[in-house]
């Protein structure tokens, strides 16, 4: 048993180290980190619209499209690092079974390239 926890003993020290680490970092930043607002600062720049308005208002899709592109193109990354990593294990099923998968998405990425759904105005 003691064996077994002192193998873990190193991944704790990690662990409490970069627990230590942010909260140090964090108090830095506050304690000397100079404050400078104004008006562009203070603006929304993620969304595009203030964020405590109307909630009616007309607000460009863009964004949200830019958005899912980026959950859809995220997502493809996440699926190649595995399939990477097991290749030698799934044989040739595998492999071509991620080459469709890349090519439906490399069919859809043109799509939107087409569409002009990836130029910003």
């Amino acid at each position: 048993m003691k064996s077994t926890l002192t193998e873990y003993l190193p991944i704790l020290m990690l662990i409490m180290l970069s627990i230590v680490l942010s909260i140090v970092l964090l108090i830095l930043s506050l304690v000397i980190g100079v404050r400078r607002p104004d008006s562009e600062k203070l603006s929304a720049y993620e969304c595009g619209f203030e964020a405590f308005d109307d909630s009616r208002q007309q607000f460009d899709v863009r964004f949200y499209l830019v958005a899912i592109l980026f959950v859809i193109f995220d997502l493809e990354v996440a699926f190649l690092f595995p399939w990477a990593i097991s290749l030698s294990n799934i044989g040739s099923f595998g492999f071509w079974s991620m080459m469709v998968f890349l090519a439906i998405l490399t069919v859809g990425f043109i799509y939107e390239w087409k569409k002009g759904a990836l130029e910003w105005e």
